[in-house]
């Protein structure tokens, strides 16, 4: 079967079929494609209500601001990337979830704000973080109107956008001079991706919409006018989306908590063998790029 692609118009075919076999709301089929010409791997169709694949305990809130601080510190790799192109200003985060990466970056000095679309997050962000957040689904729209930005950042949101790409238009249009877009995504060049193909936890159907391999990513970026000044599959954090790649395919095979465990144990033991080969450039499971806009 051959549908359009939503990035560039051209014929995409069918890649594979696969399931929510993450969090196992439903027991439905879901269809990725692969476009022919920019090689975007893309779901299709979108489901009518996303929401409903979002659960109640998708985002396990802090239970105060002394728990998210213990919790942010395993974040610190991101604003320590961030730190490195811009040391403040007016800062952004794009589906920031209950806002681990904003707190460090308001405890860095910068003005920092967010949407979100989860209201018990928005709440924690507003109320106990005290950062400004705009509570919304399409980041599209909620940019109308807000002045530019030094920093905008998406860690792990590009995949989950109906529309990423008139996301990144907008996103782009928001930017100050030598203002940075941080996005990090799932990598579909991935080691992983090329064992596990349809079973492999980071496509998460249906909650991940597109799979950008990060060569079209930084093309659509330059033709807005923003270059790429840093990039890795190697941080930190893709370095823990590693494992949780492996421990997740494993675990995924039960619902039966013991054997569940030990079968994610087998997957942390498997993810320590592979390393050297995810180390390799472009084959972890998780790429982050800062782009600037020219000064």
């Amino acid at each position: 079967m051959i549908v359009v692609c939503p990035q560039c118009q051209q014929d995409a075919r069918r890649f594979f079929r696969t399931k929510d076999f993450n969090r196992k709301i439903t027991r439905d089929i879901f269809h990725y494609y692969r476009c022919l010409s920019c090689k975007l791997i893309f779901l299709s169709p979108i489901p009518q209500d996303l929401g409903k694949y979002y659960p109640n305990n998708y985002y396990l809130i802090p239970s105060s601001i002394g728990a998210l601080a213990k919790t942010a510190e395993y974040e610190r790799y991101k604003i320590d990337i961030v730190r490195q192109f811009a040391n403040g200003g007016r800062l952004l985060e794009i589906g920031p979830a209950y806002g681990s990466f904003l707190y460090l970056a308001k405890k860095a000095g910068f003005d920092a704000e967010a949407i979100e679309m989860d209201t018990n997050c928005c709440m924690f962000i507003g109320d106990i973080i005290g950062v400004k957040v705009i509570q919304s689904n399409d980041p599209s729209e909620a940019l109308k109107g807000v002045e530019n930005y030094n920093v905008i950042a998406l860690w792990h949101v590009i995949e989950h956008l109906p529309d990423p790409w008139k996301t990144l238009e907008v996103i782009s249009s928001k930017l100050q001079p030598g203002g940075i877009l941080v996005i990090a995504a799932p990598n579909p060049d991935a080691f992983q991706f090329s064992v596990l193909g349809q079973f492999w936890p980071h496509v998460d159907a249906p909650r991940h919409l597109e799979l950008i391999p990060q060569s079209l990513l930084t093309k659509k970026m330059q033709s807005l006018g923003l270059n790429t000044v840093w990039s890795t599959t190697t941080d930190v954090g893709t370095l823990g989306w590693n494992a949780f790649g492996w421990e997740y395919f494993f675990g995924n095979f039960t619902n039966l908590r013991y054997v569940k465990t030990w079968l994610a144990f087998m997957g942390r033991l498997l993810s320590i063998l592979l390393g050297p080969i995810e180390r390799m450039k472009g084959l972890g499971s998780a790429y982050t790029v800062v782009y600037q806009r020219e000064k």
